[in-house]
């Protein structure tokens, strides 16, 4: 019983220095700055791996910065692993629930993936949070009315190597 005031105390000094950092956005660490900066212009480049790798090395400096979820998102998504995309998506919007561009992005590749109607709630999610008038929505919105890609296989692709073995 003599504890419990010291005890709430420090639980209270402990809440409130743990949520000083959800209450702003923060900037990256200067050295993932860089990493990022490298593995955007590598991704514009088309070097998907070498900015996955970028990213990485980012986010293994800056955990807690959440756009290198968004970043490597992209890169999974435009090196057609839309699964792990997904994952980084949903790492994202642990984060920050309502950050659009991962709700936006998540769709997109839902809708790649085939999952229309996973994508139709994220848009419907993305409507309500900011309308019909955010670049998010329009974004997603064009991206359903295209509908999923086929994926088309031609026998060429699948045509085994010939092997030759000696009995």
């Amino acid at each position: 019983m003599r504890y419990t005031p010291v005890a709430l105390a420090l639980s209270l000094a402990a809440l409130v220095t743990s949520s000083v950092g959800y209450g702003a956005d923060r900037q990256a660490d200067p050295r993932a700055a860089a990493l990022i900066a490298e593995g955007r212009s590598e991704l514009a480049s088309g070097q998907v791996q070498a900015a996955i790798d970028s990213f990485e090395a980012a986010l293994a400096v800056d955990p807690a910065h959440t756009p290198i979820y968004l970043d490597l998102a992209e890169a999974a998504r435009q090196s057609g692993l839309q699964g792990k995309a997904i994952h980084y998506y949903r790492e994202a919007l642990e984060r920050d629930p309502n950050n659009l561009a991962a709700i936006s992005g998540e769709g997109e590749a839902l809708l790649e993936k085939g999952a229309v109607e996973k994508a139709r709630r994220n848009l419907a999610q993305l409507e309500s949070i900011c309308g019909g008038e955010c670049e998010e929505t329009r974004q997603l919105a064009a991206a359903l009315a295209r509908g999923p890609q086929a994926t088309v296989l031609t026998a060429e692709a699948i045509t085994p190597d010939p092997v030759v073995t000696q009995n």
